[in-house]
C-alpha cells in the first residue's frame, strides 16, 4: 500500500493505493494519527486505487473519526471501487462516513454537513 500526502488551501487529501489491510493499516494509522496532530479541519481520502479493505482498515478509519472529532475535523471518502463501497455499505459505515464518487461531490457534501 502506497500513501501520498497533498496538502491544499481547503483540505488535505490522501491517495491510497493497494490494499488496506493487516499489513498496511499500521502505515495507515500512523498517517492518520499525524493528521490528528496536524488538527487536518477537512481529510479528502481518495480511494480511486484501492482494491480490497479489511475491518483493520476500517477499525482504523473509525479510530480516526473519533480522534478528529475533538478538533472538529470533517472527513470524506471518494473514488471507491463497487466492491469497496459494498463493505463500507454491508457493515453501515455509508451512516458513519460521506461516501462520494468524487473529490469536488467529497468537498460540496462535507460543505453541506
Amino acid at each position: 500500500m502506497q500513501i501520498e500526502k497533498i496538502k491544499e488551501s481547503d483540505a488535505t487529501i490522501l491517495k491510497i493505493v493497494g490494499e488496506i489491510d493487516l499489513h498496511g493499516s499500521p502505515a495507515l494509522r500512523a498517517e492518520l494519527q499525524e493528521c490528528v496532530a496536524e488538527k487536518v479541519p477537512v481529510l479528502l481520502v481518495d480511494f480511486s486505487g484501492v482494491e480490497y479493505i479489511d475491518s483493520s482498515g476500517l477499525a482504523t478509519f473509525i479510530e480516526y473519526v473519533r480522534s478528529g472529532s475533538a478538533h472538529q475535523g470533517k472527513v470524506a471518502l471518494f473514488g471507491l471501487k463497487k466492491k469497496v463501497r459494498t463493505i463500507f455499505d454491508l457493515v453501515r459505515l455509508n451512516e458513519l462516513f460521506i461516501l462520494a464518487d468524487s473529490a469536488e461531490a467529497a468537498r460540496a457534501a462535507l460543505a453541506n454537513k
